[in-house]
């Protein structure tokens, strides 16, 4: 970068050094998922609109940016208020629907950026899987009296579907409507009404 182009930047706002990390940590995953570990420095000061120096008083180096990355798009609170947001009164179908559209988002961006990174080890980290149902309880709780299973189980369910159709080898092959997901769950998990049950019989 000229010097010139130095002079035009402006400064960054000062920041305390967690929020500076986490600003340039979110900025940074748009970025792995195009150019994955071959990200430059660059980049990422340009997206979090500092200057390169800036990245080194807060990162020892570029493997602890992207590390702080992946940390960012793994944290699981920006997806949780996602399903949280959606409207409880909503017809079944259309909830489930706007779900699996979330999950396979979710899913989808994980192996994007994964692949985009290589075989390099990430630390694990575990779900708070009751979180997640409360959420789905929430959700599902004026349609209680037509689902043969828990909102757990249909959690499950969804998480299942969702990953699956998400792969990049499946999503490729089957071309998966999530619309169309949507309906085949919903029929596995909705009670069969009064006149479903006198027309199957």
């Amino acid at each position: 970068m000229s010097a010139a182009a130095t002079e035009r930047m402006p400064r960054a706002k000062p920041l305390p050094v967690e929020e500076r990390r986490a600003a340039i940590a979110r900025a940074t995953v748009p970025l792995l998922i195009a150019h994955g570990g071959d990200v430059t420095t660059r980049q990422i000061a340009e997206a979090s609109g500092v200057a390169e120096g800036t990245l080194f008083r807060v990162f020892p180096d570029k493997d602890a940016i992207i590390d702080a990355a992946v940390e960012a798009f793994l944290d699981p609170a920006p997806f949780r208020a996602g399903i949280s947001a959606i409207d409880p009164t909503l017809p079944l179908e259309l909830k489930v629907q706007l779900v699996l559209e979330r999950f396979r988002e979710r899913f989808s961006g994980i192996f994007g950026v994964f692949a985009s990174l290589g075989v390099k080890q990430r630390p694990p980290i575990a779900p708070d899987i009751a979180v997640i149902v409360g959420i789905f309880e929430r959700l599902l709780a004026p349609d209680l009296e037509r689902l043969r299973i828990p909102p757990a189980r249909v959690f499950g369910y969804i998480r299942l579907v969702a990953f699956s159709s998400a792969m990049p080898h499946l999503a490729a092959d089957l071309d998966l409507d999530t619309a169309e997901l949507a309906h085949l769950v919903v029929h596995g998990i909705a009670r069969h009404t009064e006149s479903e049950s006198t027309t199957c019989s």
